[in-house]
């Protein structure tokens, strides 16, 4: 006779695909004929979750802009699904002309070279071009470069233009860069860029904020005196999962909506999922 095996099967669990967007802390303005701060790397596509894994999500703050015509600070990183977005990089200042390099690159002060941004995740900042007028360029944005003022012209460069994403169900722009600082009497600080950059400021005053949760970059501040640059805008993560997969298992308190067949978390702090 032949002895009865019994056949035993293992369920096949099937990978889990999401949506992501993670975006980095944007730049800080610089002090005194300040850059632009760059907006903080944005990165976006598809990705597959294994069940039962754990995820940490890390949101990046901005970084500070800075007094005493120094440069901004960088913006922190962002993390999630083994992906990392690069804080944007803080916009030079009138004794640190150079922009600093980040997701997005910061823009120059009157005398410096724009900061490189990371390919794929940002775009670099303007250059300065004009030692007699003290323009200050525009931080990159996550679709555009910082703006660089005209060599015989006294209005500061804008900051580059955000980029739109509809991962929550409807079109948000995020990660624009900083406007540069000014100190001509009657000329323009550049505008912030679309997506949340801060607007640079005039003679004596601070540069604009970049917005929270968008990973903007911060405002140069204007004029020869030791007024900040903007603070840059921290960053968010946001995953898209399909319902039907959802495991409701989070920390962080990350905002949790619906929009058509997938659920939506928003992460504007740090926290983790559990597939």
């Amino acid at each position: 006779m032949f002895a009865a095996h019994a056949i035993f099967q293992t369920a096949i669990v099937s990978p889990i695909a999401v949506d992501y967007l993670i975006i980095a802390g944007g730049g800080g303005g610089g002090g005194s004929y300040g850059g632009g701060g760059g907006a903080g790397g944005l990165l976006s596509g598809s990705t597959n979750l294994i069940a039962t894994t754990n995820y940490t999500i890390t949101v990046g703050a901005g970084g500070s802009g800075t007094g005493s015509k120094g440069a901004g600070i960088n913006g922190s990183n962002s993390s999630a699904l083994t992906l990392t977005s690069t804080g944007g990089g803080g916009g030079g200042g009138q004794i640190a002309g150079n922009g600093k390099n980040g997701g997005s690159g910061g823009g120059a002060s009157y005398t410096g070279t724009g900061g490189t941004g990371v390919s794929g995740q940002g775009f670099d900042g303007g250059t300065g071009k004009n030692p007699v007028f003290y323009p200050a360029a525009g931080g990159g944005g996550a679709s555009a470069v910082g703006g660089t003022p005209l060599t015989n012209a006294s209005n500061s460069g804008a900051g580059g233009a955000g980029a739109s994403s509809s991962i929550t169900g409807s079109a948000v722009t995020y990660a624009g860069g900083g406007g540069g600082g000014q100190a001509q009497e009657g000329a323009a600080a550049g505008a912030g860029g679309s997506g949340g950059g801060g607007a640079g400021s005039n003679t004596g005053n601070v540069g604009g904020a970049g917005t929270a949760n968008l990973g903007a970059g911060g405002g140069g501040s204007g004029g020869d005196n030791a007024a900040a640059g903007g603070n840059g805008g921290s960053g968010v993560v946001i995953l898209s999962i399909p319902t039907a997969r959802y495991t409701g298992t989070t920390t962080g308190l990350p905002t949790v909506t619906t929009s058509g067949s997938n659920t939506i978390l928003k992460y504007t702090a740090s926290g983790s999922y559990t597939a």
